[in-house]
């Protein structure tokens, strides 16, 4: 289904061409109008037209300056123009502007039937023509992509073999010369495909001054980049120039030195990739050449004892201590100086000496801290150094809280064991909550909560219970009077035994040893 657009100041006159067009072609268009040519531009600039329908004179814009604005248009609908004048300017205007039809008021049914006909033909064998070149022009760009992937992964091949292989993609011209990028995306666009990057990229090609990227080629590599290779250097220069623009599409772009031969193109791939990881060290989206990074001091020792100490911090609130030793491992101007396999060194040493020790004697039961971990823990997460640094900041600050939780509930935990095995041991004595706290050193108050959490009861009840239980045990097993079984069960006299005995079991003593008798 064609969508028109038919644009006209008058409203009868554009509705009734669209009763016109749809009594003698139902169902085969949509339509959309404008009351003028500013109108129809905004509309054509948000909705895919394939014919549009316009009138010469009408406010605002006329049709004259619409279709000269449609010439600049990348996608161009087919024009048909409707005038009550048939004047020799306005058909001279339409032809140069690749006007399909030149349309007197008032519109004879017949000529705009048979206008709109032609135009869907001439549409038809456009869109053939068009699926046939993209088919070929698709094939062509696979076969190269495919060669060029090759070219990458094989770094046996002799320099003979790469020059006949890049002559079967037209690319023989590397051999006099050229420069490789490889790009990167840096954007907040979450799930940006491969080739919706490449579709941009391509775009942002167009850009670039033609002589420029007169011979290129561009490529998705194993890691999902896209390696642009280039006969130009200057067509990388205006890629860099375009990058730190404001509100620019971000990616980050690594280069090769320019250099020559076939042979070489394996070398300067590598350079363009080691170059693009020192990116990650830009405040944003930028380029960095491999010739600004190749001299960077490989000769580091990893801070293996600093990152102990941040270690053995956690849990104990030193935070700002804890700050300044990260600050200290991972000052810029170190980072800057040496050679990014640092800055991969240190976080390899963060998460074995400092993430994965906490997890692994501390166990990881919140979720939002396991989410940050996980991210933390592998450095390609981040597009920015300033990101992962401020990242493993709040993550320490967030495992200190941690440790101290794990550590007060671990001490708790084996306090409050120590605590209620004294009490199974000495319930039958005279026994009280301030007793058992100072047996484990515990605040009175502090004590009466973590029991209850640990136990699910308050002290009173936990102890009245072992109490019970021990003397239902004497009540169906001995011949001890009930005054006997009270005080061996360390109740401080029988009256009190006996209330509370019938609480928790419903009936008195006496009773339940009858009552045990009989089923025995």
């Amino acid at each position: 289904m064609r969508n028109i657009l038919i644009v006209d100041d008058e409203k009868n006159i554009r509705l009734g061409l669209k009763a016109m067009i749809a009594r003698e072609f139902p169902e085969a268009y949509t339509f959309e109008f404008a009351g003028d040519g500013e109108e129809a531009l905004q509309l054509l600039q948000r909705t895919t037209i394939d014919i549009v329908i316009t009138d010469i004179r009408m406010p605002v814009m006329d049709g004259i300056t619409l279709i000269n604005r449609i010439q600049e248009m990348v996608l161009k609908p087919a024009v048909i123009i409707l005038s009550g004048h048939d004047d020799f300017p306005y058909a001279k205007e339409a032809i140069r502007c690749e006007v399909k039809e030149y349309l007197l008021k008032p519109i004879i049914r017949d000529e705009l039937s048979s206008t709109l006909v032609r135009l869907e033909n001439d549409l038809k064998l456009k869109e053939q023509i068009s699926e046939q070149l993209s088919s070929s022009l698709q094939q062509k760009e696979a076969f190269k992509e495919s060669q060029l992937s090759y070219l990458l992964r094989h770094s046996h091949m002799d320099g003979e073999t790469m020059r006949s292989k890049l002559g079967q993609i037209d690319m023989a011209w590397v051999e006099a010369g050229f420069q490789i990028g490889v790009l990167h995306y840096r954007g907040t666009i979450t799930g940006m495909k491969p080739s919706e990057f490449l579709v941009r990229i391509q775009d942002e090609l167009a850009h670039v001054p033609e002589i420029s990227r007169h011979r290129h080629a561009i490529v998705q590599d194993k890691e999902n980049q896209l390696m642009l290779i280039a006969e130009q250097g200057e067509l990388f220069l205006s890629l860099t120039e375009r990058i730190t623009g404001a509100g620019y599409f971000m990616y980050s772009m690594g280069l090769s030195d320019y250099t020559r031969g076939a042979e070489q193109l394996q070398s300067a791939y590598m350079e363009a990739q080691e170059a693009l990881k020192y990116t990650f060290l830009q405040s944003g989206p930028g380029s960095v050449s491999y010739e600004s990074i190749c001299a960077k001091n490989k000769d580091f020792t990893v801070p293996i004892a600093t990152i102990q100490r941040i270690a053995n911090m956690l849990g104990t609130d030193r935070n700002k201590e804890m700050s300044a030793l990260l600050l200290e491992i991972l000052d810029m101007k170190t980072v800057a100086r040496l050679d990014i396999a640092y800055v991969e060194a240190v976080s390899k040493a963060m998460n074995e000496l400092v993430f994965d020790k906490v997890f692994h004697v501390y166990g990881g039961e919140s979720v939002e801290i396991l989410r940050l971990f996980k991210k933390v823990g592998d450095i390609s997460n981040f597009y920015y150094f300033s990101d992962y640094y401020h990242s493993v900041e709040g993550l320490l600050d967030r495992l200190n809280g941690y440790v101290r939780t794990m550590k007060t509930f671990h001490i708790d935990h084996r306090e409050m064991k120590k605590a209620t095995q004294y009490i199974q041991e000495n319930f039958d004595k005279d026994l009280n909550m301030a007793m058992v706290s100072n047996h484990v050193s515990f605040n009175y108050s502090y004590f009466s909560q973590a029991f209850k959490e640990y136990t699910g009861e308050s002290f009173v009840h936990y102890l009245k219970k072992l109490r019970i239980e021990r003397a239902r045990e004497l009540l169906a097993t001995t011949d001890f009077k009930v005054y006997e079984i009270s005080e061996r069960a360390g109740f401080e006299n029988v009256k009190h035994f006996s209330r509370v005995f019938k609480e928790m079991e419903g009936v008195s003593p006496q009773e339940y040893r009858d009552l045990r008798e009989v089923i025995s």
